[in-house]
C-alpha cells in the first residue's frame, strides 16, 4: 500500500498543490503533447530540467515518482528494448540472428525511455498535488462545453471520482483476499508461468464478487438518499482560476514555442 500511487493525495500547501485543478490537467496534456517535439539531447535536456523543477516546487518526496516508475517499468524496458532490437535504421553495432541495434535505434530507444519517464513523473505529480474530488471536478468543468451534446458530463466526472475513491479499498480487498488464500495453502510466488496465472484465479472471483456487491450497495445509499444526478446541484467546494494558473499556462506556452524552435528536424 505505500507504493500505491493512483488515487493517494500528499498534502501539502505548495504552489503546485494551490494551482487549479483544471490548469492543472490543461498543463498535463499539453505537456503530453510537446513532449514529443524534444527528439534530441538538448530539447530532452531542457525537458527534464522542467520537470525536476516542478517536482521540486511541488515539494513531494522523490520516492513516490521512483515508485510510480517502478509500477511501469515492465512497460517501459519492453517498449524500449522493442526500439532498440528492431529498429534497422542507421550504422549497425551489434547483431546476433534477428537482433540488430544501430545507433539510430539507440538514439530512438533514449527518446521513447525519456518520454515515458517525463510522462510518468507529470502524470505522477498530477495525482499526488490534487484530490480525487478536485480531479473530477475539474474534468466536469472541462467537459462543460460538450453538455449541449448530449454528453453526460457530470456522470463522467461521478465516475472518475468514484473510480479513484475506490482504487485504494480494492488493494486492501487484494492484499485480504491474498492472505486468506496463502492461509489456506495457496503459493503465489512459485510454480511455472501457467502455475502462477492459475492462482490468480483464487483472488480475482472473491475480488470480483466483493467489487460488485460494494457498488451495489453504493448504488442503493446514493438513491436512499435521493441522489438526481448533476442537474440543479450545487458544489461544496468551488474550483477559482487566479494569477498562478494563467502564469502556468503560458509557461507551458513558452515551453511548446522553446522545443518547438529547437527540435530537430
Amino acid at each position: 500500500m505505500d507504493k500505491l500511487i493512483l488515487g493517494r493525495y500528499i498534502p501539502g500547501s505548495s504552489i503546485i498543490h494551490r494551482l487549479d485543478p483544471r490548469s492543472k490537467l490543461i498543463a498535463m496534456f499539453s505537456f503530453i503533447v510537446i513532449v514529443f517535439w524534444a527528439n534530441n539531447l538538448l530539447t530532452n535536456t531542457i525537458m527534464a530540467v522542467f520537470t525536476l523543477t516542478v517536482i521540486l516546487l511541488s515539494k513531494v518526496k522523490l520516492s513516490f515518482f521512483l515508485n510510480g516508475l517502478k509500477s511501469m517499468f515492465g512497460i517501459i524496458l519492453f517498449t524500449t528494448a522493442f526500439q532498440m532490437f528492431f529498429n534497422h535504421k542507421g550504422d549497425i553495432l551489434w547483431s546476433f540472428s534477428f537482433f540488430k541495434i544501430t545507433d539510430y535505434g539507440l538514439g530512438q530507444a533514449g527518446l521513447i525511455f525519456m518520454r515515458f519517464v517525463l510522462i510518468i513523473c507529470i502524470s505522477t505529480l498530477l495525482t499526488l498535488t490534487t484530490t480525487p474530488l478536485s480531479l473530477a471536478d475539474a474534468v466536469e468543468s472541462l467537459l462543460k462545453p460538450l453538455r449541449p451534446l448530449k454528453v453526460p458530463v457530470h456522470e463522467i466526472g461521478l465516475m472518475l471520482s468514484l473510480s479513484l475513491r475506490f482504487v485504494p479499498t480494492l488493494m486492501d480487498d487484494t492484499t485480504r483476499i491474498m492472505k486468506a488464500q496463502q492461509a489456506r495453502g495457496v503459493d503465489f510466488g512459485e510454480g511455472s508461468l501457467v502455475q502462477k496465472v492459475k492462482s490468480i484465479i483464487p483472488i480475482l472471483i472473491p475480488l470480483f464478487a466483493s467489487s460488485f456487491k460494494r457498488a451495489d450497495a453504493l448504488a442503493i445509499a446514493m438513491e436512499a438518499r435521493g441522489y438526481q444526478g448533476g442537474d440543479g446541484r450545487t458544489k461544496y467546494r468551488r474550483l477559482a482560476w487566479g494569477l498562478q494558473d494563467n502564469i502556468t499556462i503560458l509557461i507551458l506556452i513558452l515551453l511548446g514555442l522553446v522545443l518547438f524552435f529547437f527540435k530537430a528536424p
